[in-house]
């Protein structure tokens, strides 16, 4: 019987995947998943400059190759998907410009080709039905305005304030805004999707949709002239990428991040740039060349944020590791190390005099600190509850903050004090002060930009943009009083609402469709409060 012992330890210690049939489903679709798809997916087919028009997250996919076929079953020594995977060439080994598969996984797809390239069984969720989701928009998105509707007009028999009312949601949620610093764009990111709005005229002039997941940050270089693209998919690939703002056309995708990017910096010569990771790190990068400079790993934790001092010598960085490092990127070496906080740091920014850094995040306070002695300076009051981003104007004379307690604030750059508060609504993720500090942009949890007067904290017009059928882009920008403008499709199937009573569409639209009033509102301008003459 001893030889039953031996064939027993022998099935309880062979791994999974050599006890049956190597298949796709069970023992590549994971590797692929892992490492692969956030380029290689059937979603990015069309976008050749991310998936090289190769699919792996489905059999099919993987049979049919690209513009030839990259696997021949039986054969891994005449299989360009296993040749990509092994080729010393850094260029051309896949995964691009990341750490090569490990042998044991490297290993596995050549035995699964080897033996045939077997397609196995696909677990349920692909079984019953496409692999592509499409996301079912049935949720009411309610817009309220100001615009009293008198009674009788366009049928509700009572007066009162008017409710836009649009079946889009859900929407995703609007996580980075960015003024470029001429002050005539705006560009708002959210779930694979960034639109850029004129802010002369309230209407979108581009919308990219060239992105893989998430849009964590966005910004323009100190020219105007390129926008850098911050985001990815979590526990996959990083995504950072660079446009070049005449014509929006992809620049450069600068790979190597082996998880989200959640910050980005320039430096104020626009020649470098810094992107914090998820995957613990900091990067620094050539503009240029788009070459890696340098790495700094001085957190054990989620990066979530990085800025540059005025000089562009040193770098600040806030963790979830609940420490903020000051770090002189010459040598690599920390500079200080800002701690003593409990709880995550979100948010950090470098005041443009190089004195002092604030930080902020999960705890309720902004704290101040000095660059020369590493001291803190001063404590003051936030949101009381977490603080997504925090920006210093271009002068320094204001700090202006997004919070998790649905507002936008804007501080006194020196004392700290507060000045204003916006009320959002909902949950703010980024805020951004442009260059003449008039405007204050915020992106919020309900999927809505907000553009508000920083002088007076007047909310001047909502913008919302949402990808359509073939990248085709459907938008509106609402003011407060109620004028509206934006893409005929949104306009057709919006209603309007007084007091839960629905109102006659077209009477209610040949009043507020007013492009020029909601214009004059986004620069700043007063407009007149809506008039309804029964006819």
């Amino acid at each position: 019987m001893r030889w039953l012992s031996i064939l027993l330890l022998l099935l309880v210690t062979m791994p999974a995947s050599a006890q049956t049939d190597l298949t796709y489903w069970q023992d590549i679709r994971p590797i692929f998943r892992k490492h692969c798809t956030a380029c290689h997916s059937t979603k990015n087919l069309n976008k050749v400059e991310a998936s090289g028009g190769l699919a792996l997250d489905t059999f099919e996919a993987v049979k049919k190759g690209s513009r030839q076929s990259v696997v021949t079953p039986g054969k891994s020594d005449k299989s360009l998907l296993h040749e990509l995977l092994v080729t010393s060439d850094v260029k051309r080994r896949m995964p691009l410009e990341s750490d090569a598969l490990s042998k044991e996984k490297t290993e596995l797809v050549k035995r699964w080709i080897d033996a045939g390239a077997k397609e196995g069984t696909p677990p349920l969720e692909v079984a019953v039905g496409p692999t592509k989701k499409t996301l079912t928009r049935k949720l009411d998105v309610v817009l309220p305005t100001g615009a009293i509707l008198p009674a009788g007009f366009a049928g509700p028999k009572v007066a009162g304030k008017l409710d836009l009312v649009m079946k889009i949601g859900p929407l995703a949620p609007v996580t980075a805004v960015a003024f470029s610093p001429d002050n005539k764009l705006l560009a708002a990111g959210s779930y694979g999707q960034i639109v850029i709005w004129d802010l002369n005229e309230a209407k979108p002039v581009k919308l990219l949709t060239n992105v893989l997941g998430a849009v964590n940050d966005l910004r323009f270089s100190p020219k105007g002239d390129i926008l850098a693209v911050g985001g990815g998919q979590p526990s996959a690939k990083g995504d950072l990428r660079l446009y070049q703002t005449t014509d929006w056309k992809l620049l450069a995708t600068l790979r190597g991040h082996d998880d989200v990017v959640f910050s980005l910096a320039f430096t104020q010569d626009g020649k470098q740039l810094a992107s914090a990771s998820f995957d613990h790190s900091v990067r620094l990068w050539d503009v240029a060349t788009s070459a890696l400079l340098k790495e700094f790993h001085h957190h054990s934790d989620f990066v979530y944020a990085v800025a540059f001092s005025p000089d562009g010598k040193r770098l600040v960085s806030a963790s979830k590791d609940r420490t903020v490092a000051l770090i002189d990127i010459e040598t690599g070496k920390s500079v200080f190390t800002f701690s003593g906080m409990e709880q995550d740091i979100m948010a950090v920014a470098f005041h443009p005099d190089g004195k002092s850094v604030i930080s902020s995040g999960f705890e309720a306070s902004i704290y101040w600190w000095n660059t020369q002695t590493g001291e803190r300076i001063k404590l003051q009051g936030g949101h009381g509850i977490a603080t997504h981003e925090l920006a210093f104007s271009k002068d320094g004379k204001r700090i202006i903050s997004a919070g998790a307690d649905r507002t936008v604030r804007s501080w006194d750059g020196t004392a700290g004090t507060l000045v204003k508060a916006f009320p959002v609504g909902s949950s703010a993720y980024c805020v951004a002060i442009i260059a003449n500090n008039k405007l204050v942009a915020s992106g919020s949890f309900d999927g809505l930009v907000r553009v508000w007067d920083e002088a007076s904290g007047r909310h001047l017009v909502t913008l919302l943009g949402l990808a359509g059928e073939s990248d085709s882009l459907d938008w509106l920008a609402l003011t407060p009083e109620g004028y509206a403008t934006g893409a005929d499709k949104f306009i057709a199937q919006s209603r309007w609402r007084v007091s839960g009573q629905e109102a006659k569409v077209d009477a209610v639209w040949s009043v507020l469709r007013q492009p020029a009033q909601v214009a004059r509102a986004i620069r700043g301008e007063a407009v007149p409060t809506p008039v309804f003459l029964k006819k």
